[in-house]
């Protein structure tokens, strides 16, 4: 069963074509830096719970759970910035050689 690319128009199995995944992987390689603030934000969000409840009182036991909270945080803004990253290379121009010859 095949589909429409959604980004060229072509043929695929799934949502992009092969073609297609090939040049935004290319592309999302230019941002390999987003994961700095991804866990920048996860390491926050540990050594705040992980550190700030105990000496808030609260037992250790669910202070560790900041290490869970820490990877969800981590988790969570990793899939929103690849949705992100999708929808900004499918604004992207297509290359040249993908555009139509007139007839």
């Amino acid at each position: 069963m095949s589909t429409t690319c959604q980004r060229c128009g072509g043929t695929s199995a799934r949502g992009w074509c092969k073609d297609c995944e090939q040049l935004y992987d290319g592309w999302v390689r230019k941002h390999a830096s987003d994961i700095v603030w991804q866990a920048l934000a996860g390491g926050v969000v540990v050594a705040s719970i992980g550190m700030g409840l105990p000496l808030l009182g609260i037992g250790w036991l669910i202070a560790a759970t900041g290490a869970f909270a820490g990877f969800g945080t981590l988790y969570g803004l990793s899939r929103l910035n690849r949705r992100r990253r999708r929808r900004e290379f499918l604004q992207t121009t297509l290359p040249r050689a993908y555009l139509s010859a007139p007839k």
